[in-house]
């Protein structure tokens, strides 16, 4: 069994990126002794798409069969954009096994009837050969903010070279899923453990108060604004949130603490094995 200091932590990335773009805060949370797991969700980096139908709950459970192959019982998990709606989803249905949670760029709401046609709109040009190169280009920029777009160009190139990369099938399956994915506040209201939001100052696409209230809704949550950032906080950020992602497993570790304490025999029957 792990020691009660190395809480493993599951990283799960944005749309339409691979687990890549955790990179950076995977080398420095294994370098302090910590398992981190970054998987490819379905149809990215690799990973088959297979033949579900499109559903963040089938995503949920391809994270728990993965932590079952690996013998890992519980994790933090930390969840950037899409990543944060399938954390979201992990929590709907295996809440027992999150020790920590951080939520990037991402909403509790569900997409309004408005959102819904939107996101379906984008899936059905992501299929169009005529259409979906001209869709990257425009859109995938906007997924940082002003300041890296203005300051680091090379950055933004890179984005968008992950974005032309990923399969149009299995970023028009995403969408489809997150259109359907329902409302998680009473989800959040239940998840009574180390939780941070993290917003971007510049995050064109979620609302600050929205991440508030996210963080309001977590019974041990709270805020954080990242400055100069948009909505891929781990990479136009990396230091900052690294050093965020560090403090949260420090919490969670102090809690493994205090439960060995009170309940010796409950945390070894519960530990993890990595």
């Amino acid at each position: 069994m792990c020691g009660l200091r190395n809480v493993p932590v599951v990283l799960l990335h944005a749309l339409p990126l691979s687990s890549v773009m955790w990179q950076a805060q995977a080398a420095s949370l294994r370098a302090r002794g910590h398992t981190v797991i970054t998987p490819d969700q379905r149809g990215f980096g690799g990973n088959p798409l297979g033949t579900a139908a499109p559903s963040l709950h089938t995503v949920a459970d391809d994270l728990a069969a993965l932590l079952d192959e690996r013998g890992v019982d519980s994790v933090a998990l930390a969840g950037c954009s899409m990543g944060g709606y399938v954390a979201m989803a992990f929590l709907r249905r295996y809440r027992h096994r999150v020790r920590a949670l951080a939520l990037l760029g991402t909403r509790a709401a569900a997409d309004t009837p408005e959102t819904v046609a939107k996101r379906i709109g984008f899936a059905d040009l992501m299929l169009d050969d005529s259409r979906r190169d001209h869709l990257v280009a425009r859109t995938t920029p906007l997924l940082l903010g002003t300041t890296t777009r203005d300051r680091h160009p090379g950055l933004v190139d890179r984005v968008t070279a992950m974005a032309a990369a990923a399969a149009p099938e299995a970023v028009a399956w995403a969408q489809r899923a997150i259109a359907a994915r329902p409302d998680s506040w009473s989800v959040l209201r239940d998840t009574d453990v180390p939780a941070v939001v993290v917003a971007g100052a510049e995050d064109e696409l979620v609302a600050m108060d929205e991440a508030a209230s996210m963080a309001e809704a977590l019974p041990r949550g709270r805020l954080v604004t990242v400055p100069a950032a948009g909505h891929l906080q781990p990479l136009e950020a990396p230091e900052y949130v690294t050093e965020l992602l560090i403090a949260l497993l420090d919490a969670a570790a102090a809690d493994r603490q205090h439960l060995a304490v009170e309940s010796p025999a409950d945390v070894e029957d519960g530990g993890n094995r990595c």
